[in-house]
């Protein structure tokens, strides 16, 4: 079922900006919390560990559309990364992330059913997130986070859909 998946690896392309806002052209909130560099050293950035599962949005009027082709992010549940959750989950845009925590966030596409792997996470507590293209291509779904927790070599399967 999963086949089509593509698995990225760490640092190996731009962040897409799974942590902005709605797209608008509304202000970017400015981040409270630095960089903890002191806290990201203590994670690892790669282990046996996966998270697999789904990425859907169901529209108001009742319509799932599937999260074909997007990219999901697995990032370590920092309060770093709780902020710009945070933000996130207001609809509002927050500042791109320092260059420093991509190297810990693990990136896959979805197949053309809206399926992903993502492999090769430390364990640990992770925050999951995608969003799906809307339909006439302007503008992109609300942010769908779920947070799970990985043991080593633990593969969760996540509901990434709203």
């Amino acid at each position: 079922v999963l086949a089509g998946c593509e698995s990225l690896s760490t640092g190996s392309f731009q962040m897409p900006d799974i942590f902005g806002g709605s797209g608008s052209d509304e202000a970017v909130v400015k981040r409270q919390i630095p960089f903890p560099a002191d806290e990201y050293a203590k994670l690892e950035k790669s282990g046996t560990s996966a998270v697999q599962g789904r990425l859907t949005y169901e529209t108001s009027d009742g319509r799932t559309l599937i999260g074909a082709g997007e990219t999901v992010s697995v990032a370590p549940a920092t309060r770093y990364a709780a902020e710009a959750a945070d933000v996130a989950l207001s609809g509002r845009k927050i500042e791109p992330a320092d260059p420093r925590a991509r190297e810990y966030t693990h990136y896959a596409k979805t197949d053309d059913n809206g399926y992903f792997v993502v492999r090769g996470i430390p364990s640990g507590v992770f925050y999951v997130a995608g969003s799906v293209l809307l339909p006439g291509g302007d503008s992109r779904s609300p942010i769908i986070i779920r947070q799970v927790e990985l043991g080593k070599g633990q593969t969760r399967d996540v509901d990434l859909s709203r």
